[in-house]
């Protein structure tokens, strides 16, 4: 990845950071942790990868993302509206009586979202259906898919696994948002999933583990992925719950943070440092592409 390309993706990441961190400021509660670790990712797939078409979000050629841990939502409605699928304002609206944008991704009610996720495990079978739908239709869209890990503990996962290297679709990249946490607790003590690239290369998947806070090393496993053929692709994310948001990344139990009086003061101090990051990052010329 040159130069240029990197700086206008950690902008942009800095950008969706950003929004989603006001999001959850304005609604004053949320699934802050898991949405902030997979900002990075968003950035790369949104900001220079995915074909992707706001002004016809229903361009049948396009390219799909499920996003099957459901509750991170919030940080792909920032990527769209950024995109301009929607009005940044309506970010505001989130999970508010009458919103487009509810907690949880929902096909039905926001511009861009190409697959309704929240129950856990079953963005996965989804994800299969669509790629397999392409194929049988001609096209070389890809299905990009984001399962967290304590996701991972649903068997309905490893059956749609199974069924994408048995059917060889190698137009389908899976990410695993590696935060080591989950609703109740550290993933390893819950139920420990050893080595996810080792248990899906046991699959049949070209199986990469990558830095996931890191654009450029996402960018790069991507293009790695995209190289396979006759098998689908996992890139684990070794990431961060709450990542890029101190306070949150310091709160144990994160999935779901109430913002008090003292997290509003930590998250109105982050909102000012990624304000100044972006102004600095774009006053050295980088970041008006996305």
């Amino acid at each position: 990845m040159d130069k240029t390309l990197r700086k206008e993706l950690e902008c942009f990441a800095a950008r969706i950071r950003l929004e989603a961190l006001k999001e959850f400021m304005t609604l004053g509660f949320g699934h802050i942790g898991g949405s902030m670790s997979v900002v990075e990712l968003l950035a790369v797939l949104y900001g220079h990868v995915m074909r992707i078409d706001p002004e016809n979000p229903r361009w049948r050629q396009r390219d799909f993302l499920v996003c099957s841990k459901g509750h991170a939502g919030p940080a792909v409605y920032a990527a769209l509206a950024l995109k301009g699928y929607f009005p940044l304002e309506e970010l505001k609206t989130l999970n508010a009586n009458g919103t487009n944008l509810p907690s949880h991704c929902d096909m039905n009610k926001t511009v861009g979202i190409d697959m309704t996720t929240g129950s856990l495990g079953q963005g996965t079978s989804t994800a299969m259906g669509i790629a397999t739908g392409n194929r049988l239709d001609g096209l070389d869209s890809y299905t990009y898919l984001i399962v967290g890990d304590g996701e991972l503990n649903e068997g309905q996962c490893w059956e749609s696994f199974m069924y994408a290297a048995h059917q060889k679709l190698d137009h389908l990249i899976c990410f695993v948002d590696d935060n080591k946490k989950q609703l109740d607790g550290w993933t390893c003590d819950i139920n420990d999933p050893h080595s996810f690239v080792q248990k899906f290369a046991a699959f049949g998947f070209h199986a990469q583990e990558v830095d996931g806070a890191s654009v450029g090393a996402i960018y790069e496993a991507i293009k790695c992925a995209r190289q396979v053929q006759d098998r689908p692709s996992v890139i684990v994310l070794d990431t961060i719950k709450g990542q890029g948001l101190k306070f949150v990344e310091e709160t144990m139990a994160n999935h779901s943070i109430k913002l008090g009086p003292a997290e509003m003061e930590a998250a109105a101090a982050c909102v000012s440092a990624l304000e100044n990051k972006i102004a600095e990052m774009k006053g050295e010329g980088h970041g008006a592409s996305v």
